[in-house]
């Protein structure tokens, strides 16, 4: 008996522990989400928002329904030139600090526009990520503010 007392006492503590705290699983929190509307005849625009991961993380891909391909973009500056790239390993999140995606920045480009996006409508987008759970978000379709002033709002 005494044999059958110590195994059960071990799993009646086992499942009295508790799971990992919430916090330590990743989570990225996002607000701010636009899409640029698009003139008939154009079928690429750049969408806009903040990303904040509860730890390091990396947005590695980009989806929509409206689109055949969402593509993570660098805009940068080399010889005076602006040029804009693909960031074909995702966009770092560093934990707890707001990551801006915003026009001649960082951005998402939706291509192959399935029709063209209305301004007061909404976009369907799919965020991928590293280590937090891929998430569905609905982005605004409006003009973004012109730089300096300030976060597009949603």
């Amino acid at each position: 008996m005494k044999r059958l007392i110590l195994p059960a006492a071990l799993l009646a503590l086992a499942a009295c522990n508790p799971s990992p705290a919430p916090e330590t699983l990743a989570a990225v929190a996002t607000s701010d989400a636009l899409c640029r509307p698009t003139p008939n005849g154009r079928d690429a625009t750049g969408c806009y928002l903040t990303l904040t991961a509860s730890r390091n993380d990396r947005l590695v891909s980009v989806s929509s329904p409206a689109a055949r391909e969402g593509q993570i973009h660098e805009m940068k500056v080399a010889d005076g030139m602006m040029s804009m790239a693909e960031l074909e390993a995702g966009l770092p999140l560093p934990a707890g600090e707001a990551v801006s995606l915003r026009p001649g920045g960082n951005h998402i480009m939706l291509i192959g526009l399935k029709q063209p996006l209305v301004a007061g409508e909404q976009v369907s987008l799919t965020l991928t990520f590293e280590h937090a759970p891929a998430m569905g978000i609905r982005a605004r379709v409006g003009q973004p503010p012109a730089a300096g002033q300030g976060a597009p709002h949603g």
